[in-house]
């Protein structure tokens, strides 16, 4: 493993280290986060690299994705969060095309509603969790998260839902 400071600069400072000789997530998006914030930075930016809003995707069958706070993240700190979940066996286009496995968990803060993790099991995910990883990035509401219109039948419906019931209110599919 490389060290490097905060810049991702190495011993020697003109030469930038990222990605899977730096450590954590081996991620290509990752890396790419990590080369952007570089080129900026070189070019006298001040950019800075969001690790807990890069997503982390599984390729299996079903797929996986997740960004931000676990469950066990927020205990952990002692962190007050709500729970929606929604299963995709209750969204009409995964219904139709035989993909109900799996749901997805969105946490929020109680207070505020702002999105701490949105976690996803099911069909698609890895397409799906681009949507929670602006939330987050954006300190999107669940609540404003759930009010956005959102085509139907689509897989991505199970997210409006997940966000309904983080905001408190009942699911209008279940």
């Amino acid at each position: 493993m490389i060290v490097t400071n905060e810049q991702l600069q190495t011993a020697v400072p003109h030469i930038y280290a990222i990605d899977d000789v730096i450590g954590g997530a081996m991620l290509a998006h990752k890396a790419e986060e990590e080369a952007i914030f570089v080129v900026e930075h070189i070019d006298g930016q001040k950019p800075k690299v969001h690790y807990d809003r890069i997503p982390s995707v599984v390729y299996t069958w079903p797929e996986v994705a997740s960004v931000g706070a676990t469950e066990e993240d927020l205990n952990a700190r002692g962190v007050a969060y709500t729970v929606g979940k929604f299963p995709f066996s209750a969204n009409a286009r995964a219904r139709a095309g035989m993909d109900t496995q799996g749901f997805v968990k969105v946490l929020a803060d109680p207070k505020y509603g702002e999105l701490l993790g949105v976690h996803i099991i099911g069909a698609r995910a890895a397409d799906l969790i681009a949507q929670s990883v602006l939330g987050l990035e954006y300190e999107i509401t669940a609540d404003s998260m759930s009010r956005v219109s959102y085509a139907h039948p689509t897989y991505s419906e199970v997210l409006k839902e997940a966000h309904t019931i983080a905001s408190g209110r009942p699911s209008v599919n279940i």
